[in-house]
């Protein structure tokens, strides 16, 4: 394990460390599986060996999944972009000031703050959409409003064949209802020192994006599942959930494992077999899973009936590890698996779950309230919520 743990230890890892990691882990694993076939138990030793390549594991293929700053050339800054440095440097707002004179923005100015230039909202962007599993999965709309109206006919579009010169019945009027995004404020407020500012190697545009990056992801992860839709975009999770028996539009199915706060004893993948099929044949085309870490170590314990491990290491550097050839998407805002939790998604996200961003990302420099610290009160409007409830499934660990 010394080898392994010195790895985990590593800045990044590569894939062949994550593919070793794992014949370690079978093989840890495989011995636990024989001491109780034979003893009825595992012993302790075992038993702690297999959690720690298991917590090793997840490390590994956590860092090599770190976003980078890109390196390629930089283009030539605009007006806005120069503005924008010499606000952030030296608080100096002239040049922004005329910059949204000009475009007519009203309501922000010194109180509100100033629009990032697109090269810095962009970086952002490309940050979150790498750092936000929920991003990569689901679908993402910009829009220049503050709410996004999606209209939907709740009784489907009526259809039919007809010959050439055949009549064309008239079809039913069509019954349309309107799901409402509203985009709500989203901040940071990152801090730096003068002396950090002054420095002219340092580029403002990554230091921005990378301050903001992994608050604005966590926090929009985190809504996008449990937010409440008033102060939060309304989360996957926060949807009424019912029996897929009992499904119906508005509401999320569930498969029930039977057991509380676990998978059964016998045949555990056997609800994960139900569950994938409680999704109909459309949506699993682009299915994937999305659970948490701790949940994804139970699953990658489990074997088929030849004794292959069911959960596989993703087959390239960029890719999602595997669970019965469906990718595997890890959240730690899914709650871990206990007593009547919905600690497994599956389905096709991007058809389920629509993000909405509202354009422009604002910042107020602050270097008065936390002096000599230098305080970026920065923001944005995100929105969010369920765009089709047929499309994703979940899994509750209880008894129905």
């Amino acid at each position: 394990m010394d080898n392994l743990e010195t790895k985990v230890a590593t800045a990044t890892n590569s894939y062949d460390d994550v593919l070793s990691a794992f014949e370690q882990f079978k093989d840890a694993n495989d011995d636990r599986l024989d001491q109780i076939e034979k003893r009825m138990s595992a012993d302790v030793i075992t038993t702690e060996k297999v959690d720690r390549i298991n917590k090793a594991l997840d490390e590994m293929i956590l860092k090599s999944r770190r976003p980078l700053m890109g390196t390629d050339a930089k283009a030539e800054p605009t007006e806005h972009k120069k503005a924008f440095d010499t606000y952030i440097r030296k608080g100096e707002t002239h040049g922004l000031a005329s910059l949204e004179a000009k475009a007519m923005s009203v309501g922000y100015g010194p109180d509100g703050g100033y629009l990032v230039p697109p090269e810095v909202e962009a970086a952002i962007g490309r940050l979150l959409s790498k750092a936000s599993p929920m991003r990569q999965i689901c679908d993402v709309r910009q829009i220049s409003a503050s709410v996004y109206n999606k209209p939907f006919n709740t009784n489907g579009i009526t259809t039919g064949w007809a010959a050439e010169t055949g009549a064309r019945p008239q079809t039913n009027s069509a019954t349309l209802a309107s799901l409402q995004y509203p985009t709500l404020e989203l901040y940071a407020m990152p801090a730096a020192t003068q002396a950090l500012l002054d420095d002219s190697i340092v580029n403002i545009d990554e230091w921005v994006a990378r301050e903001v990056e992994t608050v604005f992801a966590e926090q929009e992860t985190d809504a996008f599942l449990n937010g409440d839709g008033i102060t939060r975009p309304k989360g996957m999770l926060a949807y009424t959930k019912v029996a897929q028996s009992a499904w119906t539009w508005g509401n999320t199915g569930y498969i029930a494992t039977g057991v509380a706060a676990a998978f059964p004893a016998v045949n555990p993948t056997d609800k994960i077999v139900d569950l994938i099929y409680a999704l109909k044949a459309g949506y699993r085309q682009n299915a994937r899973f999305l659970l948490s870490r701790a949940t994804q170590a139970q699953v990658r314990k489990f074997k088929d009936a030849q004794g292959n491990y069911l959960w596989q290491p993703a087959a390239t550097t960029d890719g999602n590890a595997m669970l019965l050839n469906f990718p595997v998407v890890e959240s730690e805002y899914m709650p871990d698996i206990a007593t009547d939790t919905f600690s497994m998604g599956f389905g096709d996200f991007k058809r389920g779950y629509l993000i909405v961003d509202r354009v422009g990302i604002r910042i107020l420099r602050d270097p008065y309230s936390t002096k000599p610290y230098v305080l970026f009160y920065t923001t944005k409007r995100v929105g969010g919520g369920m765009q089709d409830f047929d499309a994703v499934k979940l899994m509750k660990f209880g008894v129905s």
